[in-house]
This record gives structure tokens, C-alpha cells and sequence, in this order.
């Protein structure tokens, strides 16, 4: 995980001042266990991007998919906009979020009883699992299942990951590392992206299955290196271990024997969470409300800021607006390079200029292009035949100038805020819901996106474009700001204090 090795450069000096009071440095292993942790990343974005890729490869189309395929070739009624819209293509990318929403709540119990590693072995076997069925499928049902079981590891790695890096990072090192789960998306994406550029040119047409399959090599290091993880002091803690083996792993972890204070205040957090025994019920406490709020608003305006757009259907955009199959996969190769450059940026920021400016400056630029690719597809592009070169190339752009906004702010702040924020008696559970939230909104979009964008045509864009107005004016109003903050410091910090 590049990220990890970011971090190690940005110093390693002592973890006091602004970041807290905790003693320690971001230690060689931390590094490593989070660059293992964060595969998971890696697997989720490929995954992602190889699905958006071979749904706009032909010999795909036309083996599971045959109405899309003769749409697309023969049919010279139908409107650029609807070709493919069906609901069987729909339900293989949106299966993967159902199956993902249903294990994730698995996943919440397994995580607080066994450990995040516990729950990221698990998360690694299925992706190996459904990776290997979707690279061998013979038919559309095998298909479907292949992506059912990547759902489940999406389910458990989403779950699991990001409270691990968040649990192993020193508090100022924290937005860095934890959004590189974020970052390691954007990797595999980038992957995939790759892949399916090169297999699409595979002659016998079975390349589709090279890209689908090739998703098991991440998962299967995820899975091995699962075994070898270090487990989180917070969990050791949380599972009444004794507390001595929750200091010596933060005296490792930590690079230091004087990690007397943080281990306090993990006890403390520890106490806190045995006079809970159903956390999911705590979350209707007037305490608890504000927290939940906040993690299920964030997931809701992240999937409907129309990033879906891009990450599902970039090659099929592209082919709507009559570029070729090939030129199609390589404009999603740009796309992901400009998503990890953008990423790697947030990395470098996020716990300098601090959480509420990024999601509001990148909401502003996320706004502008949307609105100014709509303008453009509205004028260019009709029900039928094409855009002219010059225009395809300016909503490339325009569309880079999205992802780039997204990748900086919302894309790994999604993730890195709702993982801070909640106490350790609730924290599997909230993490939990906001993990179903975006898997619930991402299946909804999913579900409805060749349906909407075949209805709204190229208001799609400004449909998204109200929503991130939206949202960060939402952001600006609500949202404390948790940079440096200590992890297990936050409620008494942040959350008491809120003004709402």
C-alpha cells in the first residue's frame, strides 16, 4: 500500500502537541500491517472497475447480455441514452451491493467477537472465491453468484478495514493512513482499467474472463497476509483480553515503552462498552444520534454526488456518446490515473488543512464540472449518432476534473470520518451502518442509473449537481472538524461540544 510509505515520510517523530497527548511514532510495523490491511482496497476497486470495463466489452455483451449487444449493433431507433438500459445488466453490478448490505451486518457481530483481522481473512477467501466463479462462469446465473460472493467480501473488507487503519494509526498520522483505503481503491481501479484494456484486444473474445478472474491474485495475498496481521489494541481491549497484551501491542505498534496514557483511555473506552450489550439499540440515545446522522449523511450524499457515473459505467458513458470500444477503455484508464494522483494528494493534506475545507472545496469543484458536462452533452449529443471529437475530448476532461474533486474530498473522507467518529461501545455497530448506508445507496444507484440516465438523458449531470449543493452546505453547518483529534478522545472532545 503506497500510502503507508507516504506516511513513513511525512516524520516519525513524537505524537504529542496538536495530535494529543499519546506518546509515540509512526513505526516500520504500522506501516506494513496497514499496506497488508489496505489489499482490501485494492480488491474493491478492482472488482469495481473490471465490471464497469467488461460491460462494455462486446463478446461479454453478447454472451450474457444479448438484448444490450443487438441494441447497441443493430438497433438505430433506440436512443443513445437507453441502449443499455436492462434490468439483467443492472442486476449484475447492483448484486454485488445487495449481497454486500446483507453481509455487512454479519460482519458488524464478527468484527467486535473475533477481531478486524478475523473479519478480513473472511472478506479475502470470498473475493478469492467469487473471483475465480466470475472467470469461469458459463452462464448468466454463475455470473451473478460469482459477483453475490464478491458482494459478501465487499461486505466484511469494507466492515473490517478501514476501523483497522484507523485503530493502528497514531492520531496524527490517522487521516493519512485511513484515507489510503481510498487510495488503494483507486489502485485497483487502475488495475482493472489496465486489464481490461488488453484483454479487450484478445482475438477468440473470452479477454472478459482474463479481467474478471485476475481479481483473485489480490485476494488471495489479502487472504494469506490476513493470517499474519497484528490485531488492533482497541480490539484486544474490546474482547476482555488482558491488558497487558494491549500494551505490549501498543508499545510495538507505537515504538515506545511510555504508552501508559493511551492505554487509559482505551480501558476507560472498554468499561464504557460492557454496559452495552445491544449496540445497535444505543443509537436511538440522544447521545449516540448525532454520530449516526453524521455517518449515514455522509454515505447518502456520497453515492448520489454521481461518482457512480464514473466508477460503474465510465466505458459505457463513453460508448454512449459513440466512442469505440477501445478508446472507451482507455479514456477509464485516464480517469483512474487522475483518481490516484488525486487521492495521494488527500493523503498529503487531509491532516494538515483538515476534514471541513476539503469535502467543501472539492464539493465546489465537483458542482462546476458536472454542470459544465451536462451543458455540453445536452447541446452535442441527441437520441442519435454522436459527438465530434473535440467535444468528447473536453468531457473527458471535464469529467477528470469531477474525479479529481470527488478523490480528494468525499471518495476517501467517506470513509475516514464515520470510522473516527464513534465511540469504542458502538463503534463496530456504527461502522457497520455506515457501511450498509453506502452499500444501500450504491445498490439503489446502481439499480437505477441505465434507467435514469436513459429518462434524464444528459440532466443526469445536473441532477447530480443539486445534490452536491447540497451536501456541502450540509458540511459547512454540521460537521466538527476531527483532525488530530484522538481517536478515543473524540466524544468528550467533538461531540458534546456540538452545537446541535
Amino acid at each position: 500500500m503506497e500510502e503507508a510509505g507516504m506516511a513513513v515520510g511525512m516524520g516519525t517523530g513524537s505524537d504529542q502537541g496538536a495530535a494529543g497527548e499519546y506518546n509515540g511514532k509512526l513505526t516500520s510495523f504500522v506501516v506494513l500491517s496497514c499496506m497488508m490491511a489496505a489489499m482490501g482496497g485494492v480488491i474493491l476497486g478492482y472488482n469495481i472497475g473490471s465490471s464497469g470495463g467488461v460491460t462494455s466489452m462486446e463478446p461479454f455483451l453478447k454472451k450474457f447480455f444479448p438484448e444490450v449487444y443487438n441494441k447497441m449493433k443493430e438497433d438505430t431507433e433506440t436512443s443513445n441514452y437507453c441502449k443499455f438500459d436492462s434490468q439483467l445488466l443492472t442486476s449484475f453490478t447492483s448484486s454485488l451491493y445487495v449481497a454486500g448490505l446483507i453481509a455487512s451486518f454479519f460482519a458488524s457481530s464478527a468484527t467486535q467477537a473475533f477481531g478486524r483481522k478475523s473479519s478480513i481473512f473472511v472478506g479475502g477467501a470470498a473475493f478469492l472465491i467469487g473471483a475465480t466463479l466470475s472467470g469461469v462462469a458459463i452462464n448468466v446465473y454463475m455470473l451473478i453468484f460469482g459477483r453475490v460472493l464478491l458482494g459478501v467480501g465487499v461486505g466484511f473488507v469494507t466492515q473490517s478495514v478501514p476501523l483497522y487503519l484507523s485503530e493502528m494509526a497514531p492520531p496524527k498520522y490517522r487521516g493519512a493512513i485511513t484515507t489510503g483505503f481510498q487510495f488503494s481503491v483507486n489502485i485497483g481501479g487502475l488495475l482493472a482499467n489496465l486489464i481490461n484494456y488488453g484483454t479487450e484486444k484478445i482475438k477468440g473474445g473470452w479477454g472478459w474472463r482474463i479481467s474478471l478472474a485476475m481479481g483473485a491474485v489480490p485476494a488471495l495475498i489479502l487472504t494469506l497476509g490476513a493470517v499474519f496481521l497484528p490485531e488492533t489494541p482497541n480490539s484486544l481491549i474490546q474482547r476482555n483480553t488482558d491488558p497487558q497484551a494491549a500494551k505490549s501491542m501498543l508499545q510495538r505498534i507505537r515504538g515506545t515503552q511510555d504508552v501508559q496514557l493511551e492505554l487509559d483511555d482505551l480501558i476507560k473506552a472498554r468499561e464504557m462498552s460492557k454496559t452495552v450489550k445491544h449496540p445497535f439499540k444505543k443509537f436511538v440515545q440522544k447521545k449516540y444520534m448525532s454520530h449516526l446522522v453524521m455517518a449515514t449523511i455522509i454515505s447518502f450524499f456520497r453515492q448520489v454526488a454521481g461518482i457512480n457515473v464514473i466508477a460503474f459505467y465510465a466505458p459505457v458513458v463513453f460508448r454512449t456518446m459513440g466512442i469505440g470500444e477501445s478508446a472507451s477503455l482507455m479514456s477509464a484508464i485516464g480517469i483512474g490515473v487522475v483518481s490516484i494522483i488525486s487521492s495521494f494528494i488527500s493523503m498529503l493534506i487531509v491532516d494538515k488543512l483538515g476534514r471541513r475545507i476539503l469535502l467543501m472545496a472539492g464539493g465546489i469543484q465537483m458542482l462546476v464540472s458536472e454542470v459544465m458536462t451536462g451543458v455540453v452533452l445536452a447541446t452535442q449529443l441527441g437520441d442519435h449518432g454522436g459527438v465530434n471529437k473535440e467535444y468528447a475530448v473536453l468531457v473527458l476532461i471535464l469529467i477528470c476534473v469531477y474525479v479529481a474533486g470527488f478523490e480528494w474530498s468525499w471518495a476517501p473522507l467517506g470513509w475516514l470520518i464515520p470510522s473516527e467518529i464513534f465511540p469504542l461501545e458502538i463503534r463496530s455497530a456504527g461502522h457497520s451502518i455506515n457501511v450498509a448506508a453506502n452499500l444501500l445507496f450504491a445498490f439503489v444507484d446502481a439499480q437505477t442509473f441505465l434507467a435514469t440516465l436513459c429518462h434524464f438523458k444528459a440532466g443526469i449531470f445536473f441532477f447530480s449537481g443539486g445534490w452536491v449543493v447540497l451536501m456541502t452546505v450540509f458540511i459547512n453547518l454540521f460537521l466538527p472538524e476531527t483532525k488530530n483529534v484522538p481517536i478515543e478522545q473524540m466524544d468528550r472532545v467533538l461531540w458534546r461540544e456540538h452545537w446541535l
